[in-house]
């Protein structure tokens, strides 16, 4: 992306966004894509290239890979994407012996092709990245101070003292969006006394795409197959044992990943250092304000126990470049109320009902009580055994059909 500066930025702009993460990418990639003539700048304060430090990895969901395929960029990360063609599910304690398998998810025919992909962070968004850049994207480094929304547009002022205008600022600034707070826009939600510890670990033998979800009575404990010998691993503690955990010395933290991780892949090796995030669900009471739309982690934060993170924040980013595309085709005000209405009706309800059930299925899974228990493993095991309805869980992690056209692998 071309880099602004104070002289060098352009009085206005039709869409500016603040985030150059994966959702800020991708919401000013596919306006592009759409409609060429749009004005469209990233607002971030980390410089170019700083992604590529994120030793994270994300499950890309069907729908959202052929987001990806439709703008062009998933071509150019396959080759470093992991495809997870099974997933198993089982419910024990860290001291039981065995772990039951009450579940198991798998592609039934090859045209349905892998249930998810999982794909390094600093790959998407440098290639998300790159193909803004190539599509005319400006990229202005700094942050956003303030804004003032009136009826011909919205004014903003970065943090340097330079100012633009524009007709619509999106926030993906993350769950602590300072672009929300300042809209005075409240959320409704908890903390759940959970942090995530996110990991890498390298193993002797080859996991041939099998990702396995481990319910244990602190939280899920997640293994998701990676390029080669390696997976992603995402952790599910109470706050304090996780923050005691990454703190602790090699032997202590080995010891405890070996405990939950198993046997089956052969000796590991924790990769790099393990970061701790809180969890909790957090839900924005609007996702949007007058000229103003809230997308990503800023208008909702989920617990990862479904791994939905990134394909809620690509639906918030092709809903909301179909509304505004579809507007500025129409030579209407991409930044009217009705647009942006047309926006928050869309996304609302679907990230609610996301947020409900990775609520209700962390605190059924995140416990240690022996009724719930067999109640949930009949219910796993009575899922195992109804391939239809095990049909209609895969088809509905698919999805798509109903959502945005990106989502379908349409263009704008």
């Amino acid at each position: 992306m071309g880099d602004g500066s104070a002289s060098g930025t352009p009085a206005r702009f039709d869409v500016a966004i603040a985030g150059g993460g994966y959702v800020g990418l991708s919401l000013a990639l596919a306006l592009k894509a759409g409609e060429p003539s749009l004005a469209v700048a990233i607002i971030d304060p980390a410089p170019p290239g700083a992604a590529a430090r994120d030793t994270r990895a994300s499950a890309i969901a069907p729908a959202a890979r052929r987001m990806l395929e439709a703008l062009g960029v998933w071509q150019a990360i396959a080759g470093e994407a992991e495809a997870i063609t099974e997933m198993v599910v089982t419910d024990s304690r860290l001291r039981d012996p065995v772990r039951p398998v009450f579940l198991t998810f798998a592609a039934e025919a090859p045209e349905d092709g892998p249930l998810a992909h999982m794909v390094p962070n600093s790959v998407l968004v440098g290639q998300l990245a790159a193909r803004a850049s190539e599509a005319g994207v400006v990229r202005i480094t700094g942050a956003v101070a303030d804004f003032t929304a009136r009826s011909a547009g919205m004014d903003v002022t970065l943090a340097d003292g330079s100012a633009f205008a524009c007709s619509v600022l999106a926030a993906a600034d993350g769950a602590k969006s300072r672009l929300r707070a300042l809209a005075g826009i409240r959320t409704v939600g908890w903390d759940y006394g959970q942090s995530g510890i996110v990991a890498t670990v390298e193993h002797e033998l080859p996991h041939g795409g099998r990702a396995e979800e481990h319910f244990l009575p602190a939280g899920p404990f997640a293994i998701l197959p990676l390029p080669g010998n390696r997976a992603s691993l995402v952790w599910t503690e109470k706050t304090e044992a996780a923050e005691r955990l990454v703190a602790s010395d090699a032997f202590t933290l080995a010891f405890e990943l070996e405990r939950r991780f198993g046997h089956r892949l052969g000796a590991i090796n924790l990769i790099g250092t393990p970061r701790a995030f809180p969890l909790g669900l957090h839900i924005a009471r609007n996702f949007v304000a007058p000229r103003l739309a809230l997308c990503g982690d800023a208008a909702h934060a989920i617990h990862p126990i479904a791994g939905q993170g990134l394909n809620l924040g690509f639906k918030d980013a092709a809903a909301l470049a179909e509304v505004v595309i579809d507007a500025a085709r129409l030579g209407l005000d991409p930044g009217s109320p009705d647009v942006l209405a047309r926006y928050e009706r869309w996304r609302r309800f679907d990230t609610v009902q996301m947020g409900v059930v990775t609520d209700v299925l962390n605190r059924l899974f995140s416990n240690d009580n022996g009724a719930l228990r067999v109640i949930r493993d009949i219910g796993l095991g009575l899922v195992e055994r109804m391939p239809k309805l095990k049909r209609r869980f895969i088809d509905e992690a698919r999805e798509g059909a109903s959502g945005p056209k990106l989502l379908r692998g349409e263009a704008v």
